[in-house]
């Protein structure tokens, strides 16, 4: 018996039919003897349009515990109407919000960007699970939490994802469903290339990093709590069958919580190339990157400047690299010289809060200015920051940086 978790989003549950048409999934899926637990967004736009009520009618004066009780309401309304479709549909369930005893999500007291209590919520996830031991099929509320004082706190965008996947961690979920108004994750956006196709597949980390940069299918927060060992993927509510292909979420493959902080097991070599009006030049990079490639040489990573780009290659490669990118230089008229410089080692800091987290960069850094290690490259993503040190620093500074993430 499978213990699946599926979340419907607002346009899955848009209208009557929709609200039926998703129950009927749940219902179907229940029958095959597998349990379910849904999570359920507010009505297509409902969220916005209270937001804009309430701007309407009284301002800006709104306390922030006052606006979570008014966007809490979408998701209120739409677990009673899919519990009772569900109801109705002649299997036993139970709506879940942040009134109800079993509620799980404890958070702290941030009324509109509240921080899940993991440990809290763990415990009290329990009751959920007792629930669906009894054939009862619970539906909770997305995007909500509950603060200390028993106040309804919301998650902020992407919260019914959130309560999607923490949920599924927390109940040992045999799965994850996200259930939604495309058919899964497409090679890019099909309303501006017709090309796009579908993937069969993708990991995890390569979805928070598409959905960190812009991409809306899931909100990046959410994977935060992807269990490796939980399967996940996100089907079309069109289909009505949450048995349906998709695309399948696979990982995370590094670290606990996409959290991690590694070193590159060899020394790393910096080849350093200088040049008037380098990024000018079409094409230089890949006839950089080419000309490695052709001598099946790795690049970890390019820094560009106004007059140098830098490599980053494995010490093994890099007396071969050396050479390669000389004769480059040599025949390219925008390039002047180029150096081997020292053996550094590469230490990557990977976490999804990176691009929420103002002065991150200064977190990690000040810990090696206090040990007097000196960095000498660091190049940044919305996602991870990777720093290379003087070789003999790295362990030093992989520990000093590991400190901050925990």
């Amino acid at each position: 018996m499978d213990l699946i978790v599926a979340k419907f989003g607002g346009t899955s549950v848009g209208d009557g039919s929709r609200i039926k048409k998703a129950a009927q999934s749940v219902v179907n899926e229940y029958m095959k003897g597998n349990q379910v637990v849904v999570v359920v967004s507010a009505v297509n736009k409902t969220t916005d349009e209270l937001i804009g009520l309430s701007d309407e009618a009284v301002g800006t004066s709104l306390t922030d515990k006052q606006k979570a009780e008014i966007m809490a309401m979408g998701e209120l309304t739409s677990v009673r109407l899919f519990s009772a479709t569900i109801e109705s549909l002649g299997v036993k369930s139970e709506y879940i919000d942040p009134y109800h005893e079993l509620w799980p999500i404890v958070t702290d007291s941030n009324s509109l960007e509240a921080s899940i209590d993991f440990n809290t919520t763990t415990k009290k996830a329990e009751g959920i699970k007792n629930l669906v031991s009894q054939g009862i099929i619970p539906v909770v509320c997305g995007f909500l939490g509950q603060g200390p004082s028993g106040e309804v706190t919301t998650l902020g965008r992407g919260g019914s994802d959130i309560t999607a996947f923490l949920l599924g961690h927390c109940l040992d979920a045999s799965e994850v469903v996200i259930v939604t108004d495309v058919e899964g994750v497409m090679s890019t956006d099909p309303n501006k290339i017709e090309e796009a196709q579908l993937l069969d597949e993708i990991s995890v980390e390569e979805m928070r990093d598409l959905a960190t940069h812009g991409a809306q299918v899931l909100h990046p927060h959410a994977l935060k709590y992807k269990d490796p060992s939980i399967s996940a993927k996100i089907i079309n509510f069109a289909h009505g069958d949450l048995s349906s292909k998709g695309t399948r979420i696979v990982g995370p493959f590094e670290g606990d919580m996409l959290k991690c902080v590694t070193m590159y097991n060899n020394p790393i070599s910096l080849i350093a190339i200088v040049g008037e009006a380098m990024l000018k030049k079409t094409g230089l990079i890949a006839q950089l990157s080419g000309s490695l490639a052709e001598s099946d040489i790795n690049i970890f990573g390019i820094s560009a400047g106004q007059n140098s780009i830098t490599t980053f290659v494995d010490k093994s490669d890099s007396n071969k690299a050396y050479h390669l990118l000389h004769q480059v230089v040599v025949d390219t008229d925008v390039l002047s010289s180029l150096s081997l410089g020292r053996d550094t080692a590469m230490i990557t800091f990977v976490s999804p809060d990176i691009i929420d987290t103002p002065g991150i960069i200064s977190d990690i850094t000040e810990p090696l200015r206090k040990n007097e290690i000196n960095i000498v490259e660091i190049i940044s993503s919305q996602t991870a920051i990777v720093l290379f040190v003087n070789w003999e620093d790295g362990e030093k500074a992989r520990e000093l940086i590991k400190e901050v993430l925990e």
